[in-house]
């Protein structure tokens, strides 16, 4: 299985996707044909279009999934696919409305190579719980593509110490999860991702790196180049059956 999960699309300085081009040419190897599933934000068109000047230097072609008559069917004919970011509720109705679930999983189970940015990194855990955004719609099921056995919160802030936000923090948050739910929780800072090539599993991106939470232990910082292969072990238990 290839996976390329980064945190956020777009670095403060640099254009879209700018900051992760040297990592997406790597991941996407001879592939020049890219599917683009659009469906985290509401206007799908100029999105797609947004991701194809992002991708030109490439000699990529990227095609918005939202055009085929049958997106199933497209999925199933991708060379790579790539679920943007936006909003990680509308994002998840909207696959499960188009049953991309399944055709997404299928596919990158045959070998496509499967990239996402915020909301879509989210859509390749089991469970959409740790996402930050707002539930503006309700999906059908909080079931992802399942394609990680944990769990990632991209967009991973850590708390200011001269805040004056008096809610729970991030960390705060993920803890509350964890004390539901029996699965390891990767917070993702910004400019950092996931890379994985079958069994290997690797942290990349800049120095700011990750924090791993597990229940009942301390949280463990991690930096870029991190082996974190033995994630993919873990079966999750969550504390409802999501299938």
């Amino acid at each position: 299985m290839q996976l390329l999960l980064l945190s956020n699309s777009t670095a403060p300085g640099r254009g879209y996707l700018e900051h992760a081009l040297e990592e997406i040419a790597s991941a996407l190897g001879d592939a020049r044909e890219l599917v683009f599933v659009p469906y985290a934000l509401a206007d799908h068109d100029g999105y797609t279009a947004q991701v194809a000047r992002a991708l030109e230097p490439l000699g990529v072609r990227v095609t918005g999934a939202h055009t085929s008559a049958d997106p199933t069917a497209a999925i199933r004919d991708a060379e790579a696919v790539f679920v943007g970011g936006g909003n990680s509720f509308r994002l998840l109705k909207a696959l499960h409305g188009h049953g991309l679930v399944r055709a997404i999983r299928e596919r990158v189970e045959r070998g496509a190579l499967y990239m996402g940015s915020s909301a879509g990194t989210n859509m390749a855990c089991p469970t959409l719980r740790t996402t930050n955004d707002m539930p503006i719609v309700q999906p059908p099921s909080f079931e992802a593509l399942g394609l990680l056995p944990f769990q990632i919160n991209p967009h991973f802030l850590d708390a200011g110490p001269d805040s004056a936000h008096m809610g729970e923090t991030r960390a705060q948050r993920l803890e509350q999860f964890l004390e539901e739910n029996d699965v390891p929780v990767l917070g993702l800072r910004e400019g950092t991702w996931l890379r994985r090539d079958g069994d290997r599993l690797t942290l990349g991106g800049i120095e700011a790196g990750a924090v791993l939470f597990r229940r009942g232990e301390a949280v463990s910082e991690l930096r870029p180049g991190h082996d974190l292969s033995a994630l993919l072990d873990g079966t999750p238990r969550f504390d409802t059956a999501e299938r």
